[in-house]
């Protein structure tokens, strides 16, 4: 499922993807959450069918002259498009007050006016062979984002799977080995992170906090989201450590840079939109 902010959200538009049914405040407090399955059922579970339907698959394929382009090629797709920069800039004003709507990428423009452009594709339409030519540009851009959002939606899904990235571990003599957590703290320049009393992680690239969900890094919300804290009202205890797995947290860590640093370098290799 691509869960997104839904409209009128307080927070700045993000996608994010997951394989379990999300809680409608997924994306956040001040916003909810709209989200787009793979799958759709019917009320009683079952009659499992493709939330993608067979007009939309025809159109993709006909608009891109490839007819083995498959739904989950366009679920993918739609993933990366969400993720482009200039997506998101471009269209900043509509996200906040309707819901993404999906177009189809180009051939780049090498620098050109991309109106000029389409307007010079228009006249050559009578010549077959540079007709075909465009519509190939265009498909490989179009296999370019497929891939990039197979890639994302693995690594966002399976974060957890991921190798972790290696930080200098720093142990303060005296103290007792020590992988719990109460509340961990980033430094100022945010290249090293306080993980408790005994361990301080360092060498953290500043690069991975370019991957943002909402006002804030992946990064970020792990580190505020997982500690100990004691609700006021019930006095309920959410404790986050994990008895049978005491390093799970400090992997963890390292695991969310990997993917934020992957998912930054595959944003920034998309190609440009070529939109008109």
């Amino acid at each position: 499922m691509i869960c997104v902010t839904s409209i009128g959200s307080e927070k700045p538009f993000m996608a994010i993807i997951t394989d379990h049914i999300p809680n409608y405040h997924l994306t956040g407090a001040g916003c909810g959450t709209q989200v787009f399955a793979f799958y759709v059922y019917a009320d009683d579970g079952v009659d499992r069918r493709e939330n993608i339907t067979g007009e939309a698959l025809e159109e993709f394929r006909s608009h891109y002259g490839d007819r083995l382009i498959t739904k989950w090629d366009i679920f993918h797709y739609v993933y990366a498009v969400l993720h482009h920069p200039e997506y998101r800039e471009r269209y900043a004003a509509n996200l906040r007050r309707e819901l993404p709507r999906i177009p189809f990428v180009g051939a780049p423009q090498n620098g050109r006016d991309p109106s000029a452009a389409s307007r010079a594709r228009e006249e050559r339409a009578k010549d077959k062979d540079a007709r075909d030519s465009v519509q190939g540009d265009s498909a490989g851009v179009f296999r370019k984002f497929v891939e990039a959002g197979r890639r994302l939606a693995e690594i966002h899904v399976h974060y957890e799977q991921q190798s972790e990235y290696k930080l200098k571990k720093i142990e303060k003599p005296g103290e007792k080995l020590d992988y719990r957590v109460e509340k961990m703290r980033l430094s100022k320049d945010k290249t090293s992170l306080a993980y408790n009393k005994f361990l301080t992680l360092s060498g953290i690239p500043l690069e991975a906090y370019e991957y943002r969900l909402g006002n804030r890094s992946a990064l970020e919300w792990v580190i505020d989201q997982y500690q100990v804290s004691t609700d006021k009202r019930s006095g309920i205890v959410n404790d986050p450590n994990r008895e049978d797995d005491p390093t799970y947290i400090l992997r963890l860590i390292g695991q969310v840079i990997t993917v934020s640093l992957e998912t930054v370098e595959l944003v920034g290799a998309l190609p440009p939109l070529g939109l008109p």
